[in-house]
């Protein structure tokens, strides 16, 4: 049960000046709140021998009132102490979580989806805060409060009578134990249950026109139904046992109390102990009631969080896939850039992306790279940035391998931009100067200018300020095209590669943002995977892709003289937009 705090221990060792502390306070009060019992059993003793006088009365009174004052104000310091220090927790884990999903490469997020990790990150880690918080507070109330009240009981009233009251605790422990145990393996399946919840919906508001499209808004409805309720039947299942805690210790407070009155009353009768002593003893077995409590809190509290942090750290404990080397090597600029013989191939793929190419690119070379879809176009760019392991062969920058430079380097030379554009849920200047955090105005709409979306910008009602919503959603495709390219251009970078990204632009369009492009980009590496061959023709080299293989390459003018795919597929869209255009 205690394993999730052994597991958290780097946490507490950080902050043990903040949660002793809280825990020393938390005792201190306990220790006060056991004084004001014990008062008024000495007071009614006193009133039954009649010995109680006015001045010693008005001492008890300011006693007690000081009393009440000091346990107010330090269980304020301890309150606030304790749960804010599980806040902090909670900001960390986060923070790690956030930390490891920007390093992870696309192999995790494809073992893993985005609801489950979205309840990971939200419903796992407030159980782990009320572990770190709560369950602190439990922990102390159901151990050392419970062992003070009882010393107290036994020291200063009756030993025999606190015996007696106590023998329903053992079966109280061994009944908790069962139910913490069932907890633990509901809640698991519990939360997996909320994960998958999430990621259904998730999907279906990003698929949201896709569904309206296909008429399919029902069947979505009651997916989302089944799979509610199904969330709905595992809480309803934690519940049930969680429901038992507060019954079962109410029972057997209930027989301590009958036989805290019954014995206690035969020992009053014998003149065993007093008649105030019994009333405060009556008094600690009520204040018993907390810590009992606290005992079945304790294991739902500590299960629930032991079985969040499995699943957090399942999360945490993903290694990456690419990591950057112990010593990387050092390099300036990328100069040039080799494929030697580069074979690769997906995880759980049985065909190679790419298979023995090889190809030298220069700094200031605009490379082309066409092929039918699912030709390794993609693929090809995804070696530079490093998404995969499993490279075979050599890919090297300036001579040198680049699983030999640091990661973080040679990404920082690479501008991309991907084939699905991805747009914040920011203003327009927002996702451009995502690639230059201190751009200006002026360097934006330079940017903008030579991705050709300044007329664009006349219809958006507040320029630069206009929130593109969730992934661009107020944009049209070709317009967070650009936005995209934008954001490239502005980065300046060594390496821009182009992965079909003007796909959804017209012809003209296109014309415009290459012209652009080739003086902006010269002396400077430029890499277009492009479906429509028009993007590539002024490129310095071709690569002709096939089934992660190089079948044809050359400029535009060779290519057409050889007569291959290349030359039919460019005479073929050729021919396409003069019938458009007629």
């Amino acid at each position: 049960m205690f394993s999730v705090l052994v597991k958290l221990r780097w946490f507490f060792k950080q902050y043990w000046k903040r949660y002793t502390f809280a825990i020393v306070a938390l005792i201190i009060v306990s220790a006060i709140d056991l004084i004001p019992p014990k008062l008024v059993g000495m007071a009614i003793d006193e009133i039954q021998f009649n010995t109680l006088t006015m001045e010693h009365l008005i001492d008890v009174l300011l006693l007690y009132g000081g009393l009440i004052i000091a346990s107010y104000t330090i269980s304020y310091l301890w309150d606030y102490t304790l749960f804010s220090g599980a806040m902090i927790m909670e900001r960390s884990m986060r923070s790690r979580l956030m930390n490891h999903f920007l390093k992870m490469t696309p192999t995790f997020f494809q073992r893993n989806k985005t609801g489950d990790l979205m309840a990971r990150a939200t419903n796992d880690l407030k159980a782990l805060t009320m572990t770190a918080g709560f369950g602190i507070l439990t922990l102390v109330d159901s151990t050392i409060f419970m062992i003070l009240i009882i010393a107290v009981m036994g020291f200063t009233i009756s030993f025999k009578l606190t015996l007696a009251a106590l023998l329903p605790l053992p079966i109280m422990a061994f009944v908790m134990n069962k139910y913490g145990g069932v907890i633990h393996t509901r809640f698991m399946e519990a939360q997996e249950a909320f994960g998958d919840l999430n990621n259904n919906v998730l999907e279906s508001v990003r698929g949201v026109r896709v569904i309206r499209a296909f008429v399919q808004e029902k069947q979505d409805e009651q997916r989302f139904q089944n799979m509610t309720e199904e969330v709905y039947d595992k809480n309803v299942e934690v519940a049930k046992v969680d429901a038992l805690f507060e019954p079962t210790i109410t029972v057997l407070v209930g027989f301590s109390y009958t036989i805290g009155l019954g014995y206690g009353a035969s020992l009053v009768f014998h003149n065993v102990i007093t008649l105030g002593e019994m009333v405060s003893f009556n008094v600690y077995l009520g204040m018993l009631i907390w810590p009992m409590f606290a005992v079945g809190e304790l294991i739902n509290v500590m299960q629930r969080g032991n079985a969040s942090l499995d699943r957090v750290n399942e999360t945490l404990g993903y290694k990456p896939d690419v990591l950057s080397p112990a010593k990387p090597r050092r390099l300036d600029h990328p100069h040039t850039v080799e494929f030697k013989d580069v074979d690769f191939q997906y995880p759980g793929a049985e065909a190679k992306g790419l298979s023995e190419l090889t190809v030298s690119i220069k700094r200031g070379e605009t490379v082309g790279v066409v092929g039918k879809t699912g030709a390794g176009k993609t693929t090809l760019f995804r070696q530079l940035l490093r998404e995969y392991p499993g490279l075979k062969g050599s890919l090297q920058i300036n001579g040198v391998n680049i699983q030999d430079l640091d990661l973080e380097t040679t990404r920082s030379w690479i501008g991309y931009v991907p084939q699905e554009q991805i747009l914040f849920s920011k203003t327009v200047r927002e996702n451009i100067q995502f690639g230059k955090k201190d751009a200006t105005d002026e360097e934006i709409y330079r940017v903008m200018k030579l991705a050709y979306f300044l007329e664009d910008m006349k219809i958006l009602p507040k320029g630069l300020d206009t929130m593109v919503g969730e992934s661009g959603v107020t944009l049209s495709g070709g317009q967070k095209q650009r936005v995209a390219i934008a954001r490239a251009f502005i980065m300046d970078p060594e390496i821009l590669m182009l992965d079909d990204a003007m796909s959804a632009v017209d012809g003209k369009t296109e014309a415009e943002i290459i012209k652009h492009l080739r003086k902006e980009r010269e002396g400077k590496t430029t890499l277009i995977a492009a479906h429509r061959l028009s993007a590539v023709t002024h490129a310095d080299h071709i690569l002709v892709l096939e089934e992660g293989r190089i079948i044809e390459q050359g400029t535009h003018a060779q290519l057409m003289k050889q007569k291959g795919w290349y030359q039919t597929q460019y005479d073929h869209q050729q021919l396409g937009e003069q019938e458009v255009g007629e």
